[in-house]
């Protein structure tokens, strides 16, 4: 059986896994770019995790830019 993947990780992680760096993720959600509860969650210890489906939506969300358009 398969473990569940991770939906919920620390910043850290997230900054290993996506390429974007720590101080980027904490600029989005600073600059309210990723909303809370939907990018990402205060764990109950106060960490903020990033959820990845919902980064990932945000990322599908993006309007799309065909090659050449300007």
């Amino acid at each position: 059986m398969k473990p569940a993947p991770i939906r919920y990780v620390t910043i850290g992680k997230f900054a290993e896994i996506s390429g974007y760096s720590e101080k980027a993720v904490r600029r989005k959600i600073e600059d309210r770019v990723w909303r809370e509860r939907e990018v990402w969650i205060k764990a109950p210890d106060g960490r903020i995790l990033i959820d990845v489906e919902g980064f990932n939506d945000w990322v599908e969300s993006a309007p799309r830019f065909h090659a050449g358009s300007r």
